[in-house]
């Protein structure tokens, strides 16, 4: 039976879906098998559901409706809707080690939420979790207020037979001091008024202080954060029933402030930046050429709110149309100042479709979980399952632990200065950022990214003249002269390989800007293959709803003979394996064993032959068809006896038409997060991006490279072990 946790709110307005769905995402990490639920339905626009499905990527009943649940306490019913509870929850749990059920929030004319949740906790036999939320209360207060709510359920211990231990999360925590603003914002329920600075340990501790006088045990507390609650200008525009003058980036663009433009140019720009949404007469046609030369400055405005139903002159719309081509124009009929307290009042979810947001929610609260009580929910003894959430948390902690120097020579590039930002934020890697350092400096200051001191910036036309003497040595055999040397050192990408070669990087991330093979042709030429490996070739990690698996190779080798289709094999099992992923191999075909004939299916047999000599100790199988080597019902069909169909984790394809074709099938088809392509083979980490990648991408693929760092490390101390003996 899935043990229970109940979580409900010591308050209004705490989150509790966004905590209940990050404690989801916590002990998914941890590879728990976990459920949600939400037994009584919210109100009529209430998406939690929708949302839930979306963000933990598992089945969620419907709950039961309000309506009903209105009927059965208004006849006092309690024990028919219990059981209607009971049975939801059950069937929700099934399979799962631990069941997240969200407690009813109190909303205006409710009366009988608190009631229903106390019923829902012993019904359930549930562990409660309350959930918090400080706004300007001190933490004395706050644990009073949570106190006072975990007494109303009797669960404080030593108030009677039905007792227990008490857990908290207290959300959207802020720092103690003044929030700064100017005149010309416009405060919004929607947007937090937090700033970003980190909350300093001993406030922190001064809040668990507090709750532990109150014997609560506080398992989370969770930073305010302005992107969670930042909503795309598409939100705003419906919930304002604005018109669309201009659609621009809506699905994108996210309003991280507002501000009332009603100064004078030269006053209102001074508030012109990131994610700001200007809300301004449609008639101030200067501001609106402000906003054009803004962006055109690389300003990345959310957008503009033209109020009193005026659109802007048609010249000045002409003339701004190619700087404003992105920019999100939206209309509303009332006055500036009604329009901005209609806007201050809007209280904007999350909505199912912002898997992005979502995502980030769900992360934010995750990562603030305490550990040990995590861990201590479920026993040690069961089966191990890395889940997507367990994959990237372990990717971003062993990165952590091997510490790596990566360079990144497209330094300029908007997405990879954020990226390089976050990666040495979360400690993932030692970032460089190859480039003018005032051009990176002007273009992290255009995006809104603060570059953490640590981030070393470094020209590689000041340092180029120091890597032209070992280039010439490097390649003097292909007729490399000092003056070839100083063109190919004007190319960043060349620069960074160089770093790598004479050990001052440890790994290097590029593509975002340029071809597969601009990135890969200089390690090719300076750094080799890896001993042992004849080439280089790629996996990619598929983060299915519930596991990961490997695909390989989908982006580098065309035809593989079935020499190179074995060591690709080979060389994917040993990167699943270095990345926790359950080594069980498919060499795929489109015949299942002996059913069919012909060149390729005999390729794929010759290379599984070789594999299993090469690797006798690898779990290995072939050839399959996909639908056998990942289903386990096809699999006892076509393949019984063996011991990888049904349950393969690392997919090899036979050619890179098959590969290529299937990765992105899946990726969009069944909107899978790929990460890749992860070169193998490299005697150094080289890791290529796809052009269209996302600041999340380059974040995971920095620390694929800092892991890969690492094991080259132990490979070449392993090798130059016995040669030192």
């Amino acid at each position: 039976m899935a043990r229970r946790l109940l979580l409900a709110p010591a308050g209004h307005n705490v989150g509790l879906t966004t905590v209940c769905l990050g404690l989801v995402r916590a002990l998914d990490r941890q590879g728990v098998r976990v459920a949600f639920v939400k037994p009584i339905g919210g109100r009529s626009d209430d998406h939690t559901v929708a949302v839930a499905r979306q963000g933990a990527h598992t089945p969620v009943p419907e709950p039961i409706p309000r309506q009903r649940v209105e009927e059965l306490l208004a006849a006092g019913d309690d024990q028919t809707l219990m059981e209607h509870v009971v049975e939801l929850c059950q069937r929700a749990g099934e399979g799962a080690e631990v069941l997240v059920a969200e407690g009813m929030t109190p909303e205006s004319g409710m009366v009988y939420s608190g009631r229903v949740n106390t019923l829902m906790l012993r019904a359930l036999d549930a562990e409660l979790v309350l959930v918090g939320s400080p706004g300007g209360q001190t933490p004395a207060q706050i644990a009073d207020a949570v106190a006072i709510a975990a007494r109303g359920y009797g669960v404080l211990e030593g108030e009677g037979a039905a007792a227990r231990p008490v857990c908290c999360v207290l959300n959207r925590v802020r720092a103690a001091r003044p929030y700064a603003t100017d005149l010309t914002g416009v405060r919004t329920g929607f947007l937090c008024d937090c700033d970003e600075a980190p909350i300093p340990d001993e406030e922190l501790d001064a809040y668990r202080t507090a709750l532990a006088a109150e014997r609560i045990r506080p398992i989370a507390l969770v930073p305010c954060r302005h992107d969670i609650s930042s909503p795309r200008v598409r939100d705003i525009a419906a919930a304002m029933n604005a018109e669309v003058l201009h659609e621009g980036d809506m699905d994108r663009r996210r309003v991280r402030r507002v501000i009332f433009g009603a100064m004078t140019v030269a006053n209102a720009i001074r508030s012109y930046g990131p994610g700001v949404l200007v809300l301004t007469p449609g008639d101030r046609n200067d501001l609106m050429l402000a906003a054009a030369v803004a962006v055109h400055s690389g300003i990345p405005l959310a957008g503009m709110l033209f109020t009193g139903g005026l659109v802007p002159s048609t010249n000045v719309l002409e003339l701004c149309k190619d700087a404003l081509t992105d920019l999100p124009l939206l209309l509303v009929n009332e006055g500036s100042f009604p329009a901005a307290s209609r806007l201050a009042e809007l209280e904007l979810t999350i909505p199912p479709d912002d898997s992005e947001r979502i995502q980030l929610a769900m992360n934010a609260v995750a990562d603030h979980f305490d550990l040990g009580w995590i861990r201590g929910l479920v026993g040690e003894a069961r089966e191990s399952r890395l889940s997507p959430p367990a994959f990237r948390h372990k990717l971003v902690e062993t990165a952590r632990a091997a510490n790596k120097r990566i360079v990144l020579p497209e330094g300029d590039e908007p997405r990879t200065i954020a990226a390089a930002a976050i990666a040495q934020e979360r400690g993932i890697a030692r970032c460089v950022l190859l480039g003018k350092p005032d051009k990176i400096r002007e273009a992290a200051r255009r995006q809104g990214v603060v570059l953490p001191r640590a981030v070393e910036l470094l020209d590689p036309a000041s340092v180029a003249e120091r890597y032209v003497e070992p280039l010439v040595e490097l390649r003097k055999h292909k007729g490399m002269t000092p003056e070839l040397a100083r063109s190919e050192l004007g190319d960043a990408i060349m620069t960074g390989t160089m770093m790598m070669a004479l050990g001052e990087a440890d790994g290097m991330v590029s593509g975002a800007a340029h071809t597969t093979a601009h990135t890969i042709r200089p390690a090719l030429q300076i750094l080799k293959t890896a001993p042992g490996c004849s080439r280089v070739s790629s996996v990619f990690f598929m983060c299915l709803p519930e596991q990961v698996l490997v695909f390989g190779d989908c982006a580098v080798v065309p035809n593989p003979t079935a020499e190179e289709l074995a060591e690709i094999a080979i060389l994917a099992a040993d990167s699943a394996r270095a990345f926790g992923v359950p080594v069980r191999v498919a060499m795929l075909s489109y015949s299942t064993g002996t059913s069919g004939s012909g060149a390729e299916v005999e390729k794929v047999k010759a290379a599984t032959a070789l594999a299993h000599q090469l690797r006798p100790d690898l779990l290995l199988d072939g050839p399959l068809q996909y639908d056998a080597a990942v289903m386990p019902d096809v699999a006892a069909s076509k393949a019984p006896k063996s011991p990888v169909a049904g349950k393969a984790t690392v997919l090899i394809f036979p050619d890179l038409n098959t590969g290529n074709v299937t990765y992105k099938a899946v990726q969009r088809s069944a909107n899978v997060v790929s990460i890749g392509p992860m070169m193998q083979g490299l005697a150094r980490p080289v890791n290529d991006l796809s052009r269209g990648c996302l600041v999340e991408d380059i974040v995971f693929t920095i620390a694929l490279t800092a892991i890969q760092a690492k094991q080259a490390e132990e490979r070449d101390a392993a090798a130059a072990g016995p040669a030192r003996a």
